[in-house]
């Protein structure tokens, strides 16, 4: 288990992390979220010792990471696939961290076979491709066997096949009553692959819930409707305060609407003689609820208007 509790870091007169208190569970995963520079990274390190917090505590498994002797025994983790000597063979950068964590040798062979890398084994990091890298830093988090287990955007530079392939890690791992924490700016992926999720916003908690619960929190979940005369009904729906999109670039039939119920929708239909072919409730997706709730955290917001 990870618990957080009024976890606060400062660099300066800069906030990175502002009073924030959460808790991931075992045999779940939880999606770790936020803008960039919401201070997730910065999050990570302190639980992993790498940063002093300010004030308030991150533990793993009820202690600081610093107090858990041979540490990747306890937790495993994947920051930056970038950090490994790119003069030394996968076989060699993992036989040292099992070395030096009292980890036997022979799980330097199985982890690089669980993530695909025996044929490259004996290869040197710095040739790896950035999906390599990171199939190592996964290998490197899964050598000591972990309770507990945290990736940092572990699906950068991966394939189809790699991500479709990492999902079904993640979830393995939880079932085996592991706890998963991971970072991703995917929403997609996080909607697939996630149970619960921790949202923070320049520092702060924004949710910590399901992802059901988290996505029933947009305002705007809407109405689909479809029907051969999509723009005339579109205008009048707009006409009436709807707001109305198209479904997809190449859909000319179906609306998507919000700001007005469907029994009102088939009123105005049927009111102007419109045959509907379609009018399904539509459920607001992660990836809107997350643009919409952490609207007011973006650091360095586009010129997109909302």
């Amino acid at each position: 288990m990870i618990e957080v509790n009024e976890l606060t870091k400062r660099y300066g007169a800069r906030t990175a992390v502002d009073r924030l208190s959460f808790t991931v569970r075992p045999g779940r995963v939880t999606g770790f979220l936020g803008p960039n520079g919401a201070g997730k990274t910065t999050t990570l390190r302190m639980l992993l010792g790498l940063d002093r917090p300010t004030s308030g505590s991150a533990t793993v498994s009820g202690v600081p990471f610093r107090d858990h002797p041979r540490g990747l025994r306890h937790a495993g983790a994947l920051l930056d696939a970038g950090q490994v000597h790119g003069g030394r063979s996968a076989t060699a950068h993992l036989s040292a961290l099992a070395r030096s964590n009292g980890i036997p040798a022979r799980r330097v062979d199985e982890v690089l076979q669980e993530v695909g890398l025996t044929g490259a084994a004996a290869r040197r990091a710095g040739g790896f491709s950035l999906g390599m890298k990171q199939r190592l830093g996964i290998a490197t988090a899964l050598l000591g066997d972990p309770p507990v287990l945290m990736f940092d955007e572990p699906v950068n530079g991966m394939d189809p096949e790699g991500v479709l392939w990492m999902r079904g890690l993640f979830r393995r791992l939880a079932a085996e009553g592991r706890t998963v924490f991971l970072s991703s700016h995917l929403m997609s992926e996080m909607q697939n692959t996630a149970d619960d999720l921790v949202v923070i916003g320049r520092g702060r908690l924004i949710a910590a819930e399901s992802v059901r619960e988290f996505a029933a929190r947009s305002t705007r979940p809407g109405t689909v409707v479809g029907t051969s005369r999509a723009a005339e009904l579109g205008a009048l729906l707009a006409g009436a305060g709807a707001s109305v999109e198209p479904q997809g670039p190449a859909d000319t039939r179906r609306l998507v609407v919000t700001g007005l119920a469907a029994d009102r929708i088939g009123a105005l239909a049927l009111a102007h003689g419109i045959v509907l072919d379609e009018l399904t409730p539509r459920t607001a997706s992660l990836e809107e609820a997350f643009m919409e709730l952490t609207a007011d955290s973006v650091e360095y917001p586009t010129g997109r208007t909302r």
